[in-house]
């Protein structure tokens, strides 16, 4: 962890930093419009998806003025559950960025999309979980076995492939992976079309709680050696990078300081992501998953960077990346420091 960010989140432990944002607190993001409006707002637009409970933070920083504090008027869009169509957007400069999965987004960015990754937002978030009745708890036993996906390039298909791959089983030949629509994913296990299911929070972590003489986690993007490992990264425009630093940075800024804030106050965060929460979840529920997942880990710098190099090298070992593609480089490239001016 970085000096920087150790001192960030004391700040946030020790109880300073929400009395620092006490200003902030309960003064709506019109009010912070008309206290800034002498100095004029940087207008921007944030690709969103609104059904992923990790990204309550973007919603904590529009809803409590977080973004304004850095001078930016930001437009939340939702692109809801099509994280290609996110990327696409921030790439050819429809939004100025975004959040989503680094194993959704890091073999497009290897392809040469236009956006740099400037942060990390959290870790976890993503669950192996199988019913009690298969009898399996363990990677191992999962070779010959079928695991259900949302999609076949999900970044839960990507992350347990390289789980799999580390555990000797060959992620490509010796399990099969099947497609199926996150409302049908329960429904092909409980018919046994399927051996296991990969996927994400809430629905993952919901199935675990509210059904624990069901389900099992066999792993989850939180353990094996990943539990101090980003899941998903913040990437901005490379033409907003090139052209507009300054504004590149405040994004970025407000972005880390949402997560803090979550990390210090998640009934804030759970309140903001409310009206996108799954029908009858209450903010207790939320706040619930919020905790399970590790806010509070947000690499940046040298730090980043490693953990990106970390994946690609594992990716080009599962055969998605390229094995022409050196980790190392391919981090220097598709990192932009924008905290250091």
């Amino acid at each position: 962890m970085t000096q920087s960010n150790t001192n960030r989140r004391g700040l946030l432990r020790s109880g300073l930093g929400v009395a620092l944002a006490a200003p902030f607190l309960g003064l709506g993001v019109g009010s912070l419009a008309r206290a800034q409006a002498a100095g004029g707002l940087k207008p921007l637009k944030f690709a969103s998806n609104a059904s992923a409970i990790c990204l309550a933070p973007v919603f904590v920083a529009k809803d409590h003025g977080i973004f304004e504090k850095h001078g930016l008027d930001v437009e939340i869009v939702n692109f809801g559950a099509s994280t290609e169509a996110l990327l696409e957007a921030i790439a050819t400069g429809k939004a100025d960025g975004g959040i989503g999965m680094a194993l959704r987004w890091l073999k497009a960015l290897e392809q040469g999309f236009d956006v740099k990754i400037t942060a990390g937002t959290h870790g976890g978030c993503s669950r192996l979980v199988a019913l009690k009745s298969t009898g399996i708890t363990e990677l191992s036993q999962l070779k010959g076995k079928t695991i259900g996906v949302t999609d076949l390039a999900a970044p839960g298909k990507n992350f347990f492939s390289i789980l799999l791959h580390q555990a000797g089983i060959d992620p490509e030949t010796d399990v099969k992976w099947r497609a199926f629509s996150t409302d049908v994913l329960e429904i092909a296990a409980e018919r046994g079309e399927i051996d296991a299911i990969a996927d994400g929070d809430p629905r993952a972590f919901f199935w675990l709680r509210d059904t624990p003489d069901k389900y099992v986690q066999v792993a989850s993007n939180l353990d094996h050696g990943f539990e101090n490992r980003v899941c998903c990264i913040a990437g901005l425009s490379g033409s907003l990078i090139r052209n507009d630093p300054a504004t590149a940075t405040a994004l970025t800024r407000a972005l880390l300081e949402a997560q803090d804030w979550t990390v210090a106050r998640p009934e804030d965060a759970a309140k903001a992501f409310l009206p996108q929460a799954p029908k009858n979840r209450s903010v207790e529920d939320l706040i619930a998953v919020l905790n399970d997942q590790t806010h509070n880990h947000t690499p940046t710098g040298a730090d980043l960077k490693t953990e990106i190099a970390q994946y690609a090298s594992e990716l080009r070992e599962i055969n998605i990346f390229r094995r022409s593609t050196d980790p190392q480089k391919f981090a220097e490239r598709v990192y932009a420091d924008v905290l250091s001016a």
